[in-house]
């Protein structure tokens, strides 16, 4: 989400920390920070779902009583073309139909390959991390706190690159389906892929040589 100035700024802080204590082995993408002011709903749309398409891995904020529609949206997309994802829910409160069981979210959105779900207590690990050293700052423990965070995001970003690709074949199959995933949504997906240049040949080939998709 993104709809305030607590979204952006949790956003860009836990970015902030996923790109320092991976070492740069994750370099995030937020959609907030992509030109957005004015465009029109279609053209929004379009230009989330190619960066999804365009990324190697995904993390998904699966917070709220219900989760956000749009954030499911573009989680399914991911997986539709095999991107692995990671699933960071830090709202304690309960949610979903599952009881339990698995996540605390809607079970339609539970149980697909290369993706893995971390949920924690946003407010038990700010409490924990303010009362660790009375000393500290509140700067610190925030500090801290969004580094936790991070840790649990890094490792289940991990977990879903460790298991091995669904999505294999020729290198034309391949294409293909990528083809097929910027012209099924309709509107303007494609012609906003072509315009950026998203070249599907090169972005398979860079995702081949990271063994994220399996060409034979």
């Amino acid at each position: 989400e993104l709809f305030d100035h607590k979204h952006l700024i949790g956003n860009a802080m836990l970015a902030a920390r996923i790109e320092r204590l991976s070492a740069g082995r994750y370099r995030c993408r937020l959609p907030q920070d992509m030109a957005q002011t004015g465009a029109g709903a279609m053209d929004i749309r379009d230009q989330d779902l190619a960066a999804v398409a365009a990324c190697d891995l995904a993390l998904f904020n699966f917070d709220g009583p219900d989760l956000d529609s749009g954030t499911v949206v573009e989680f399914i997309y991911a997986k539709a073309l095999d991107i692995p994802a990671a699933l960071l829910r830090t709202d304690f409160r309960g949610g979903g139909d599952q009881h339990g069981e698995s996540d605390p979210w809607n079970l339609m959105a539970s149980f697909y390959p290369r993706a893995r779900s971390v949920a924690i207590d946003a407010m038990a690990w700010y409490q924990e991390e303010r009362r660790r050293d009375p000393s500290d700052s509140a700067d610190a423990a925030l500090d801290r706190y969004c580094a936790r965070i991070a840790a649990a995001a890094i490792d289940a970003l991990d977990a879903a690159r460790a298991e091995p690709p669904l999505l294999s074949g020729s290198r034309q199959d391949i294409e293909r389906i990528y083809r097929w995933a910027l012209q099924f949504p309709g509107g303007g997906l494609a012609a906003r892929a072509a315009a950026a240049d998203l070249s599907i040949p090169n972005l398979i080939a860079a995702k081949a040589q990271k063994g994220l998709i399996r060409i034979q």
